[in-house]
């Protein structure tokens, strides 16, 4: 029962909210409140003056926006005019039999060498740094590979990892032979 009586009073709420909103003395009261009318009457006649929000934002950004662009497009346009007017594609020439060339000069248009001499890195050197990542991915999956085996081995044989253990470096196993065999044979039996 209270939901129909919800449904009910909702259902008078909405009517009442329509005639409102189709009231014309309110529209024209909410269209007034944006914009308003004044009259400056100083005995000059009716002069109206418009009050309307105020747009500085937006020509702020239009101003900020084109010094912009031209802070970035003129100089940019200018290079590229001088690179395509007054240097020009590059020529195929014939090369000297010693002489080989570097990674820049395979392009053809000045600003694309640029950009690959001075901006991007050396294809060679990009390949060679790739062949290292993968050595060393390689080299990884080997020792995991290789310790794996190991871990499978001790738990066939029941092994355990001794970590007691310190390996004997063979200068110092000798040294301390030859001590002990020096004190045997001075003791004697």
């Amino acid at each position: 029962m209270a939901i129909w009586s919800s449904l009910a009073r909702s259902v008078q709420v909405s009517a009442q909210f329509n005639s409102l909103v189709r009231n014309p003395v309110l529209l024209n009261a909410a269209k007034n409140a944006l914009v308003q009318n004044r009259t400056m009457s100083g005995g000059h006649g009716p002069k109206m003056f418009t009050i309307t929000p105020s747009r500085f934002q937006w020509h702020k950004f239009k101003d900020m926006f084109h010094m912009y662009v031209m802070i970035g497009a003129i100089p940019i346009l200018a290079v590229v005019f001088y690179a395509n007017v007054f240097i020009g594609p590059a020529q195929l020439t014939e090369t000297p039999e010693d002489y080989v060339p570097k990674h820049w000069e395979y392009y053809k248009h000045p600003i694309t060498r640029f950009i690959a001499r001075y901006v991007l890195e050396n294809p060679q050197q990009e390949y060679e740094k790739m062949l290292h990542h993968l050595y060393e991915e390689n080299e990884k999956a080997q020792m995991l590979a290789l310790e794996a085996k190991v871990r499978a081995k001790m738990a066939e044989r029941h092994d355990y990892q001794s970590y007691y253990y310190r390996p004997a470096i063979g200068k110092y196993h000798r040294v301390a032979k030859e001590a002990a065999e020096q004190l045997d044979s001075i003791q004697g039996d």
